[in-house]
């Protein structure tokens, strides 16, 4: 997939040591992890007992807009398995998960796996909803995102991260999280995983096939000189 020059620009320009979003004082960028071999990452609790997860998938009400579908609440949710993606277009650890969800999304939909990106911007410009509608475009989105200009859907799953991905299972309870870029055939099976779990089946095993490029691809971590930590434009 190519993605346009002016993209880039406005990543590589944020990523020069601009500040930091009000709601946090730091901001961690994880490397990637590096997966032991190819087995099922442990999921957090049996697939039966208390919607633990249900207060978090409430706060999806709280979006100040969703792109791409009608909003989307956990009762309309109940019964699917929901992978919630915590993002913001100018931050180039996203980017480079993008193609990996957006794979997820399409290979898996027709088996009960809902894609919900959550847009939670970190600088002022990201909260304008037509920019941010520019970006769903641009990175050819085409799963649900829900807008979170105030961070209430942030705050609800307590996260700290760009990118971070919760893996919520057919009861609306959260099983697995993952944060930063990486370990994508790991996730997979995650989703497999509880998809099986709610009864779903006859689709293909193998990990989905993504030829990342350009501003997607991975990052050299062999070759970088440094690691990737932002903590604002006072400290860098």
């Amino acid at each position: 997939m190519k993605v346009s020059k002016l993209l880039a620009a406005v990543v590589f320009a944020t990523s020069s040591a601009a500040p930091a979003a009000s709601f946090a004082q730091e901001t961690n960028v994880l490397r990637p992890t590096i997966p032991a071999g190819l087995q099922v990452p442990f999921l957090h609790g049996p697939p039966f007992g208390r919607h633990a997860g249900q207060a978090e998938l409430a706060s999806l009400e709280r979006a100040n807009e969703w792109l791409n579908s009608l909003p989307l609440t956990s009762t309309a949710l109940r019964g699917k398995v929901v992978l919630i993606d915590f993002w913001t277009f100018t931050c180039i650890n996203w980017l480079r998960t993008a193609p990996y969800v957006r794979a997820w999304a399409k290979k898996y939909k027709d088996h009960g796996l809902v894609v919900i990106g959550v847009h939670a911007p970190e600088f002022s410009f990201e909260k304008n909803v037509e920019n941010v509608r520019w970006a769903v475009k641009e990175m050819r989105i085409d799963h649900p995102v829900a807008v979170d200009n105030e961070h209430a859907i942030w705050r609800a799953f307590r996260n700290n991260y760009w990118p971070a991905l919760y893996f919520i299972d057919a009861q609306g309870r959260i099983r697995h999280h993952h944060f930063g870029e990486g370990s994508y055939e790991q996730a997979e099976m995650v989703i497999r995983t509880l998809l099986a779990e709610a009864g779903s089946s006859g689709f293909d095993r193998e990990p989905v096939p993504v030829d990342a490029r350009g501003i997607e691809a991975a990052a050299d971590w062999r070759s970088l000189k440094s690691a990737e930590n932002y903590v604002g434009h006072a400290r860098a």
